[in-house]
């Protein structure tokens, strides 16, 4: 399987609230960043704490899509430009409530060892 499909595949079972399935494509040792503005705001490391927070995020919304716009691979990465729409299952602020619809766009920058996921980084 290429590193692209691996990534189609990861991407789908996000999109499907598959959190098994995104499991499969991450190797054990996984890493984790969610980078906004240029700050490390979340760092996991290893596929339980993956999972963990996967299962929580899961809960936070009614629907979820990310979309991949633009793939460029590297000699051990991929960076992805993806269009993210998501619509809340339950308040996050006073701004942001149940059922409203938000709508990002970032990149994620994938690494790869033994043709598994070993590292997310999710930027906007």
């Amino acid at each position: 399987m290429s590193r692209k499909e691996i990534i189609e595949k990861y991407i789908s079972a996000y999109n499907h609230f598959d959190v098994e399935g995104m499991l499969l494509c991450l190797h054990k040792e996984v890493e984790f960043r969610n980078i906004s503005n240029g700050e490390v705001n979340l760092f996991l490391q290893g596929i339980v704490a993956l999972r963990e927070q996967a299962e929580r995020a899961a809960k936070l919304f009614k629907e979820r899509e990310q979309v991949m716009l633009h793939y460029q691979e590297q000699q051990n990465t991929a960076e992805v430009t993806i269009a993210y729409r998501a619509v809340l299952a339950t308040n996050f602020s006073e701004e942001l409530k149940a059922g409203d619809t938000l709508e990002l766009k970032g990149k994620t920058i994938f690494g790869f060892q033994q043709e598994k996921i070993i590292s997310i980084e999710d930027h906007s």
